[in-house]
């Protein structure tokens, strides 16, 4: 579970996924954005990126689903973290991508 505690994860059990006993070293929304960064990676190599709007936009609706959930407005329920999170990951990983590209044609 230090994993799970270096990237900042609160870990808690509530809000996680298990395998039989075993829980995930990260709950469900930092499970999400682990697998959107790593299939935003892989849309990078084959060239299908996302639009920087849409990437804001991915971004927005994770922010949204977090926000409503700390006011205490509308609990989330663990599939809408992981989708969210999925969605974050894949605007933030792009959105990396996107500055890096141009920091580096800055720079060329």
């Amino acid at each position: 579970m230090e994993v799970g505690h270096k990237l900042g994860c609160h870990q808690r059990a509530d809000r996680s996924f298990f395998i039989g006993q075993y829980q995930f070293p990260v709950c469900a929304r930092c499970t999400g954005v682990i697998i959107g960064q790593f299939l935003e990676i892989l849309f990078i190599i084959i060239k299908q990126n996302i639009n920087i709007y849409i990437s804001f936009c991915f971004m927005l609706i994770m922010f949204l689903d977090w926000f409503l959930q700390y006011k205490k407005i509308k609990e989330s329920n663990n599939i809408k973290r992981i989708i969210t999170g999925i969605l974050g990951g894949l605007g933030l990983t792009y959105l990396y991508y996107f500055v890096i590209i141009f920091i580096y044609n800055l720079i060329k």
